[in-house]
């Protein structure tokens, strides 16, 4: 086996001192990497000794730029005879030789087709604001009103909204690094002493934080907050950010609420919702993307809805009869579930529609459907 180290110094987005929201990392790891960084800084390039004692061979570190250097050594290492496996470590700098990428490593982690020279990229720009940006907006709305909210992310404020948030609440903003893991359980500790704690994280990266889920929070019945972006399909993000099974580990845990807003309000409404439970966890979900065009006020507080009670947007159906339709949907395909139900009906069919928007007790069986 070949492993090849692309060390480059960054994650997804600038680390170091400082996050991307100008607070630095919070947790004892980070103060200890930190000074052993700032001590020894030559200490990655003599990586040695870490990866032979794990047993790998260990060739570098290597000039990733220069090809001249690097395509000799992988081929000598392609043909090296043995069994045991081989570390290349490659020293590579993020953007390296376009300066508009060097300087701004977080904007061009992922760039959509773009102008070299203007710089310009070429996509679409919604003028109705991204769910991420409503939630942002939200959370710092209430923790205007409320000393105790704090936020926590794992290396992804950028992401999840909360470098809006940091700027606002520096002090209350806590960003532990790529680590799921310490944050849940940071929250939870947090809950325990009195905070109401929201741990935003991306919905395929809770995953890694699965364990204290379960036993750091649900158990406890620890009133952690969980924010979980980019829920469902993701597109340009790529398939190892599609968050497609939070639906399905989350909500076997017990004592579980789970949240699905259909529209910018309703996300509005269940950020309060999470603030207003506290006797449990519970969890937001929403996709990567634009909402629907709901004007919602900035700063203004959402209210509570009452969990496990959906409501009725269409019902040309009242009574259960033979031939007819009922639509359960859950968070924002609810327009597309209208769309459906305006397709059956012209073709005589009559359809209700119902839109969840808590599946902690839903009571999707007030709908009867035959």
């Amino acid at each position: 086996m070949i492993v090849i180290l692309n060390d480059n110094d960054q994650v997804s987005l600038p680390t170091g001192t400082k996050t991307v929201a100008g607070v630095r990392p919070s947790g004892a790891l980070s103060d200890y990497t930190s000074r052993l960084m700032s001590s020894r800084p030559g200490i990655m390039a003599q990586g040695g000794t870490l990866f032979e004692e794990l047993g790998f061979y260990y060739v570098g570190p290597i000039d990733g730029h220069k090809l001249d250097t690097l395509v000799p050594v992988l081929e000598n290492v392609r043909d090296m005879p043995g069994n045991k496996p081989v570390l290349i470590h490659v020293k590579t700098e993020k953007g390296k030789g376009y300066p508009p990428a060097e300087a701004s490593l977080d904007k061009y982690h992922g760039v959509a087709r773009f102008d070299v020279g203007t710089r310009k990229q070429h996509k679409s720009v919604s003028q109705t604001p991204s769910y991420t940006s409503v939630f942002s907006k939200a959370l710092i709305a209430e923790a205007e009103h409320d000393r105790k909210v704090v936020a926590i992310t794992a290396a992804m404020p950028g992401g999840t909204g909360l470098n809006i948030f940091g700027e606002r609440f520096l002090k209350r903003c806590h960003d532990v690094g790529i680590a799921e893991q310490p944050a849940v359980t940071m929250a939870g500790g947090m809950a325990c002493e009195g905070y109401k704690p929201f741990c935003c994280i991306y919905s395929t990266f809770l995953q890694r934080g699965y364990d204290q889920l379960i036993h750091d929070v649900s158990i406890q019945k620890l009133p952690v907050r969980f924010i979980l972006d980019r829920a469902g399909l993701v597109g340009n993000d790529g398939p190892t950010h599609h968050g497609s099974f939070d639906l399905a580990y989350i909500g076997c845990i017990p004592n579980m609420i789970i949240m699905a807003p259909s529209d910018e309000c309703e996300l509005q409404n269940m950020v309060a919702t999470s603030l207003a439970i506290n006797d449990s966890p519970s969890v937001v979900r929403y996709p990567r993307g634009v909402g629907v065009g709901l004007d919602v006020i900035n700063q203004k507080l959402g209210h509570a809805i009452a969990i496990g009670k959906g409501r009725i947007i269409r019902n040309k159906a009242p009574s259960p009869k033979e031939g007819s339709v009922a639509i359960l949907s859950l968070g924002t395909r609810l327009l597309e579930s209208v769309k459906a139900a305006e397709a059956l009906e012209a073709n005589t069919i009559p359809v209700t529609v119902k839109g969840s928007e808590g599946s902690g007790a839903c009571d999707c069986l007030s709908v009867e459907a035959r």
